[in-house]
C-alpha cells in the first residue's frame, strides 16, 4: 500500500502485512525504496511500513532550514504511527534513519516496543568527524550543487564506501532537492548524538535492542559495536562481507535477523 501522510510536510509511506508494526527509516539521501526487500520479507507476521523522511525523495522538501531540525523528524515518525492508527510499534532504521529512531525512543518510550539499528553513524560528538563533514558538505552544495559535492563527500574515494555502496548511495542522493540534503546535513546530521549519548538515553530504557553492522563498514562498525556492548543486553550483528547499506547488501543474512528479532513482538 501507498499512502500519503498529510502535515505540515507531506510523507510518502509505504506499507505492508497485517500484524504487529515494524516503521523502518531509510538512510542520508536514500528513501523507502531501501526497505522493500524487509517489507516483502517479513510482511507475512507484521505490518512493516517505511517512509520517506522530510526532504527526500517523494516527501515534501521545505525551503525553511528550519524544518530540518531533529525534533521535526521525530514528530514526523509519530505522525506515521498516528496515521497507521499505532499506539506504538518497532522502530528502526539505517545510518540517519538509526539516528532518528533511537531519538524517537528517547522522547516517546511509550511508543517504542523495540528497537533495530542498522549502520549507525559515529555522531557529531568531539572527536569525531562527522560535524565538519556535514558542513562542508552542505557548503559545498551550495557553491558547486549536488552532483560534485556528493562525489566528493557521500560516494567517491574518500567517503569509505565499497563500490556497490557508492553505487546506491549516488542513485539515490540525485533523486532530491539539493536545498533539502544541505539543510538536513546542517540541521540534523552536524548534530547528531554519538554511540555515547545514545546509550546513555537509551539504557534506562531497557528495551530490546538489535544492532547490525556491515564487516566492511569503516564508518559505523565501530559506533554499533560500542552501542551494543554500552547496552549490555542488545544483540549485534556483524554481516560479513556487508558495507554500509547493510540490509541491501546482504538482504537475506538482514531479513532472517529482523525475522529472529520480531518474533518476540509476534502473537502466539
Amino acid at each position: 500500500m501507498i499512502e500519503t501522510v498529510a502535515g505540515d510536510v507531506a510523507l510518502h509511506l509505504e506499507f505492508e502485512g497485517e500484524g504487529p508494526l515494524v516503521v523502518l527509516l531509510h538512510g542520508f539521501g536514500g528513501s523507502a525504496r531501501n526497505w522493500r526487500p524487509q517489507l516483502r520479507a517479513l510482511r507475512d507476521r507484521f505490518r512493516v511500513a517505511a517512509f520517506d523522511v522530510r526532504g527526500h525523495a517523494r516527501s515534501g522538501a521545505p525551503r525553511d532550514a528550519a524544518a530540518y531540525r531533529p525534533e521535526r523528524f521525530v514528530a514526523d515518525l509519530a505522525r506515521v504511527l498516528d496515521h497507521l492508527g499505532a499506539a506504538h510499534a518497532v522502530v528502526g532504521g539505517l545510518s540517519m534513519g538509526a539516528g532518528i529512531a533511537a531519538r524517537f525512543a528517547a522522547e516517546h518510550p511509550a511508543r517504542v516496543r523495540g528497537l533495530a539499528l542498522a549502520s549507525l553513524p559515529p555522531g557529531a560528538e568531539a572527536g569525531t568527524r562527522q560535524r565538519s563533514w556535514a558542513l562542508a558538505f552542505a557548503d559545498a552544495i551550495d557553491r558547486e550543487g549536488l552532483e560534485a559535492a556528493g562525489a566528493r563527500y557521500a560516494w567517491g574515494p574518500e567517503s569509505g564506501l565499497d563500490a556497490n555502496a557508492a553505487k546506491l548511495v549516488r542513485l539515490g542522493f540525485l533523486e532530491h532537492a539539493p536545498h533539502a540534503i544541505a539543510h538536513t546535513l546542517r540541521e540534523l546530521l552536524a548534530v547528531q548524538p554519538g554511540w555515547r549519548a545514545l546509550a546513555k538515553s537509551l539504557g534506562a530504557l531497557g528495551l530490546p535492542t538489535l544492532v547490525i553492522a556491515g564487516e566492511r563498514d569503516p564508518v559505523s562498525l565501530a559506533p554499533c559495536r560500542e552501542l551494543a556492548q554500552a547496552l549490555g543486553d542488545a544483540a549485534l550483528l556483524v554481516v560479513p562481507e556487508a558495507g554500509h547499506v547493510v540490509n541491501l547488501e546482504a538482504r537475506d543474512a538482514v531479513n532472517a535477523a529482523l525475522r529472529e528479532f520480531l518474533q518476540q513482538f509476534a502473537p502466539a
